[in-house]
């Protein structure tokens, strides 16, 4: 996009919220513009939002003690989203970077960028599904399709008082949709670029009193296969003189998914069921940063949850008691090449291969209650146990120490199963948390409220982590709402960092202590009689103890320690407004600085400036579009990275609906990166000698397009 062009919309973008006042509707009274149900839905985009994220209850966005944002299944369907990623990125503050690994999900709140992520917390109904190898949603989460989602609830900043762990840069709540958010039979099929399939069916009703909602969702892909211009290999071709690499050569980002999500509810009962299968998982660039068109991925993920919950419990209690379980089971179905056949120069003909694998089973019970006995207080309280085992780990090489020897397997091995030995890469283990918590919300005035909360956690591996939080909301006036927010959140290290072994660039540390976070917040939300409305919020936080793995002297070899810091500030700007009866507009800028205090320099890979616009816009009855414009900017390298910043970019997404014909069909279009702009994430900077291993980082898709259609009865 051309310069000038782009500097107008950020301009203008930018100064909108100050500017625009939303237009009433002209045609006041008699028959509406547009008889469409399906816009008039969307148009009530403005009306005010609940969310339930911040303090366990529904609330105000504008009441909510923490920076919130909610997007609905109305939103993800006007916008064309199809997986989560897309949905998140509109996020102000939210940034989905890349992995080389898999090409998976990176999500950056305001500029707090880890290779692994598990400085975020996800949950699903509330129930968190970050594992505990990685501490993050597992190595092929790959996402998760949109269908079965009834509603997505965001908090930017921490939230370890309310969630404990890995609350600490951000939460991020998926509700997935109950008989209440499906009101028929729906049937869809969608065909895209990269031999994108995908169909679904939502079903809800009653079976016998009980409520069922059931969400079956299928997608396969052979994914985009934009170029990679050099890789670890090349390096390593160049000293030995061969030519083995496969760079230049494509992303391998192939995927088959399976999802399904089932719900039945009856009275003070709600039963949960959910599965999730991976396939086909391409690694993306590789294991190691060295192209791999055949090393694949598996992984199977089962969740249960039961829960009663008793509004009337008895007189001033609200309580509500969770069981839930889940199990993860990842594996490598075809190997892996750490370096492509023929590496080192020629040593190892079939490749320098490493597969991995582990099993995971983690249980919680969760009991809390709301206390509201005592005039102008809302007490919560409540106390859980979580348990995690990490089984089952198995690893197959050709490299690597021979437990039958004691020796290194010499090169041209054959693949040596070194599952439950000495030589594997991880070490199997348990955590046990036990957790109790109390929060307040205390109305002392007219027009104020006070949130604090409080709540301690113990782990049987590495200790005990005490976590607060205070919120002061004033409702300054009948428009404007003013929140301080004050809050400190932690990350368990997880068991790679902790136990990790065998590895040399990645040797675990089980004396590691939690990182932590404080967090500062202002904020002021305006909504406007004219149904106009604009939020700001200013934010720092400083990051300390981050875990990093680090070279050894006198030794070839990196391992975890607390030692990183980090400090940030920043601010996000969002609103959204209501042209007459036809036509909507949502923008919002986010700008942030973060530094790495330890070495004075830009903490780096994380934009500085980002601005997202998206209008929606009825143009004929049944007829609409969806315009989305994404600006990442001013992205720095980490200190020791020598590279230029990484390139800015502009991707612009159309999705053309038609709603309602023959009066059960819907049909969309969409076309993603509009203008095929050369779009990159940063790639992972230099090892230790200074290598580079993908130059050119990380592309993503160019222009590329969709068609759906959807059938309801």
């Amino acid at each position: 996009m051309p310069k000038r062009i782009k500097l107008i919309l950020i301009i203008i973008t930018s100064i909108t919220p100050f500017l625009v006042t939303a237009v009433h509707a002209q045609n006041n009274g008699g028959t509406p513009t547009w008889e469409d149900a399906e816009l008039q839905n969307e148009l009530r985009f403005l009306r005010v939002e609940m969310v339930s994220i911040a303090t366990g209850t529904k609330q105000s966005i504008s009441r909510a003690p923490a920076v919130t944002t909610v997007i609905t299944a109305q939103d993800i369907k006007t916008m064309g989203t199809t997986n989560l990623d897309e949905v998140l990125e509109t996020v102000p503050g939210l940034h989905v970077a890349r992995s080389p690994i898999g090409y998976n999900s990176i999500y950056t709140f305001r500029g707090i960028y880890s290779a692994l992520n598990p400085q975020v917390l996800m949950l699903v109904n509330g129930i968190s599904i970050d594992t505990l190898y990685m501490g993050n949603r597992g190595q092929a989460f790959g996402s998760m399709p949109v269908n079965a989602i009834a509603r997505i609830e965001i908090i930017r900043g921490p939230g370890s008082a309310a969630f404990g762990a890995d609350a600490f840069a951000g939460v991020i709540n998926i509700i997935t949709k109950t008989k209440d958010d499906i009101d028929c039979t729906e049937i869809g099929a969608r065909l895209g670029s990269f031999n994108t399939r995908e169909v679904w069916g939502l079903q809800g009703g009653e079976i016998g009193g009980v409520d069922i909602a059931l969400a079956l969702e299928y997608h396969t892909t052979d994914g985009q296969r934009e170029m990679i211009e050099a890789d670890a290999q090349t390096p390593f071709d160049a000293l030995y003189g061969t030519d083995v690499s496969l760079a230049p050569g494509p992303v391998n980002l192939s995927r088959q998914n399976l999802d399904v999500r089932f719900d039945a509810s009856k009275d003070l009962w709600r039963l949960r069921l959910g599965y999730q299968q991976r396939q086909d998982f391409g690694l993306g660039v590789g294991i190691n940063e060295a192209l791999d068109p055949n090393g694949r991925f598996a992984e199977d993920h089962i969740s249960a949850d039961l829960t009663y919950h008793n509004p009337e419990f008895s007189q001033n209690w609200d309580v509500t008691a969770q069981l839930s379980l889940m199990q993860t089971k990842w594996r490598t179905t075809d190997n892996l090449w750490v370096y492509p056949p023929g590496s080192f120069g020629g040593a190892y003909p079939d490749g320098f291969i490493g597969n991995p694998g582990l099993s995971e089973d983690i249980s919680r019970f969760d009991i809390s209650g709301f206390y509201s006995g005592l005039k102008k207080h809302t007490f919560r309280l409540g106390t859980g146990f979580y348990y995690g085992d990490l089984h089952d780990v198995q690893f197959v090489a050709n490299n690597g120490i021979d437990p039958a020897t004691g020796q290194n397997l010499p090169p041209g091995s054959p693949l040596v199963n070194l599952t439950g030995t000495s030589s594997s890469f991880l070490s199997e283990g348990t955590r046990k948390n036990g957790y109790v918590f109390l929060q307040d919300i205390w109305e002392f005035a007219d027009d104020w409220e006070l949130t604090a909360g409080l709540r301690y956690d113990h782990y049987s591996d590495f200790g005990s982590s005490l976590n607060p939080r205070f919120a002061l909301v004033w409702q300054t006036n009948a428009e404007l709402t003013t929140k301080l927010l004050y809050g400190r959140a932690f990350r368990a290290p997880s068991f790679l960092e902790q136990y990790g072994i065998n590895n040399p660039v990645a040797l675990g540390n089980p004396d590691l202590v939690p990182e932590k976070i404080e967090t500062w917040e202002l904020v002021f939300m305006r909504h406007s009689a004219d149904k106009s409305r604009v939020s700001f919020n200013l934010f720092y936080y400083q990051w300390q103890d981050a875990i990093r793995f680090v070279p050894e002297l006198l030794a070839d070899t990196s391992t975890a320690q607390n030692i990183g810091t980090q400090t940030g500030y920043g601010f996000e700007i969002e609103g959204k407004w209501k042209f007459g009866k036809n036509f909507n507009l949502l923008s919002n800028y986010a700008f942030q600085r973060a530094k790495d205090e330890n070495a004075n320099h830009d903490a780096g890979n994380a934009p500085h400036h980002q601005i997202y616009l998206r209008t929606d816009w009825q143009f004929l009855p049944h007829w609409y579009t969806s315009t989305q414009v994404n600006w990442v900017a001013d992205r720095k390298r980490v200190f020791y990275d020598y590279r230029p910043n990484i390139d800015d970019y502009t991707t612009v997404d159309l999705t053309l609906h038609r709603t309602n014909f023959n009066k059960h069909w819907d049909f969309s279009i969409a076309v993603r990166n509009l203008f095929n702009e050369d779009a990159r994430e940063p790639s992972f900077g230099p090892d230790k000698t200074g290598i580079v291993a993908v130059p050119n980082d990380l592309p993503l898709a160019g222009r590329h397009y969709f068609i759906e259609l959807r059938y309801q009865f």
